[in-house]
């Protein structure tokens, strides 16, 4: 039985990425644990074992300890709350999420011919690190290259990458419902991340790469 490039990619995605048995991802995606097992095997051989559990405070460890060697008598006390803000803020973990972004710098005439100048634009939620470059054109191959080098460029990319109605990535989209360019989700399906549209008016769930993009336009127009 066929299933869809999309359920594939997100067998993958929570087998190598999330570390999730099989058993627990066929009762999410409500799929026979037989084509879990067919997926997995078509992509290479399962992991073998259970897999590594860390617990949540190891990577603080270090900073715990050398905080408590330079104040012993710290107290683990909690601060009163802050009164509650009238906006939503956008918080992620480290490496959980990206956002991704075409931005337009005018054209660049070569010989003949006038070339879009384009900046592609990925900046990391929650260090704010952005990766830059730009391309002649918006065409979807350069969309894809960006990617390459900015995963390139940080040894890794995230969990969740956000896109809004791009066209170099939606080809069609109806209230909250989007159908992803299908290379595109072969593309993610292979970095093993996920590909996620930003919500219909939620222009705070992408407000980092617009706000990058704006502002190298602004210091480009300067």
């Amino acid at each position: 039985m066929t299933i869809p490039p999309e359920l594939e990619a997100q067998i993958l995605r929570y087998y190598h990425v999330e570390k999730w048995r099989v058993g627990t991802i066929a009762r999410q995606l409500h799929v026979h644990y037989g084509t879990v097992m067919r997926v997995l095997a078509q992509a290479g051989l399962p992991r073998i074992g259970p897999p590594a559990r860390y617990s949540q405070i190891e990577p603080y460890l270090p900073f715990i300890l050398a905080t408590l060697q330079k104040f012993p008598t710290l107290s683990a006390s909690r601060r009163p709350r802050r009164p509650a803000e009238a906006y939503l803020r956008l918080r992620s973990l480290a490496a959980e999420q990206g956002q991704v972004d075409w931005g337009h710098f005018g054209h660049l005439t070569i010989g003949r011919a006038r070339r879009p100048l384009m900046a592609f634009v990925m900046v990391l939620s929650y260090s704010r690190r952005i990766f830059l470059r730009f391309f002649l054109d918006a065409r979807l191959e350069s969309f894809l290259r960006g990617h390459v080098g900015a995963f390139t460029a940080w040894q890794g990319c995230p969990r969740v990458l956000l896109y809004d109605n791009l066209k170099s990535a939606v080809l069609e989209r109806q209230g909250d419902a989007i159908r992803f360019h299908p290379t595109l989700l072969a593309f993610a399906a292979h970095y093993r991340y996920e590909p996620r549209p930003v919500a219909v008016a939620r222009g705070n769930e992408k407000a980092y790469a617009a706000y990058y993009t704006s502002w190298v336009q602004c210091v480009a127009g300067c």
